[in-house]
């Protein structure tokens, strides 16, 4: 019987069947078969076995090398760039500000499989744009996808021009919570548009840069798309990243109970990093 009292269960009843149907059950379910191996098509209980072969697996390494290099290399030129966009659309002598929010943040909501065909027409050693332009200017061709260094350069280029737009619509947000007060203050005590930039609007975007820190993190170890369709993970794995290889052992290998142990120490490394960025920034 419906009453004020049981309505509120009643009506959140079928989002928390279907939030332990498809998110808790899964994650326990994942967790477990971490721990098995299949054996003649059947999964038995292994232990440690799963995580003992991770660790001394170098394909793992790689993979992990790989997705550690974007993360220390893309994430903080993504970020630079976002930010310096964010500044430029936040200013008050900027027009047509809404038609350049909307035009850096396509690409992140752009099909990736179009763009991906799009970035190997543009970056094709023999006729793509890129190379012209190169070779239009008395340099030489470079083999984006085909060689293992820029094959890297390639990956990094198109996903800072994918998530740059996204950061900078979160850190535009962050700019204009600024209180103007701030720099109406400065500029009365003096202060150039550039000790304004490094004392007032970097410690005043600290949480909101974190923030995006954290996600970029959590993006870099989900990074799947990209690899798969521009580069399938290559040139001998100088693109396979971590969760690449999770895809490859799970339904390409259908060893799942690898890929789970794969899938956790994912999680973990966010985890941990994640943690650390906090404490670097030391914010509450």
């Amino acid at each position: 019987m419906i009453t004020p009292k049981t309505a509120p269960y009643i009506f959140v009843f079928p989002a928390v069947v279907l939030f332990l149907a498809f998110t808790v059950y899964p994650i326990i379910a994942s967790f477990l078969l971490s721990f098995q191996t299949r054996v003649g098509g059947v999964y038995t209980f292994s232990g440690f076995d799963n995580y003992i072969r991770l660790f001394s697996d170098p394909i793992f390494y790689k993979a992990l090398g790989n997705t550690f290099i974007l993360l220390i290399v893309q994430v903080p030129i993504m970020l630079f760039f976002a930010l310096i966009l964010a500044v430029f659309l936040n200013s008050r002598l900027l027009q047509m500000k809404g038609f350049y929010r909307v035009s850096f943040f396509t690409p992140a909501v752009t099909s990736l499989v179009a763009a991906s065909i799009i970035f190997i027409l543009l970056l094709n050693t023999d006729y793509g744009l890129i190379n012209y332009i190169l070779t239009s200017i008395g340099l030489e061709k470079v083999n984006w996808l085909t060689n293992a260094f820029w094959a890297k350069v390639a990956l990094i280029i198109v996903t800072t021009w994918r998530w740059t737009g996204y950061n900078m619509v979160i850190l535009l947000a962050g700019l204009q919570n600024i209180p103007n007060e701030l720099y109406e203050a400065a500029s009365i005590d003096g202060a150039s548009t550039i000790r304004k930039f490094f004392y007032i609007t970097i410690p005043q975007l600290k949480p909101v840069l974190l923030f995006c820190f954290v996600l970029s993190t959590i993006g870099t170890f989900q990074l799947f798309d990209e690899p798969y369709n521009l580069t399938n993970g290559g040139p001998n794995n100088a693109t396979l990243t971590i969760t690449y290889y999770l895809y490859n052992q799970g339904f390409g290998y259908f060893d799942f109970g690898y890929a789970s142990a794969i899938a956790y120490v994912i999680v973990l490394f966010i985890a941990i990093l994640s943690w650390l960025q906090f404490k670097v920034v030391k914010d509450d």
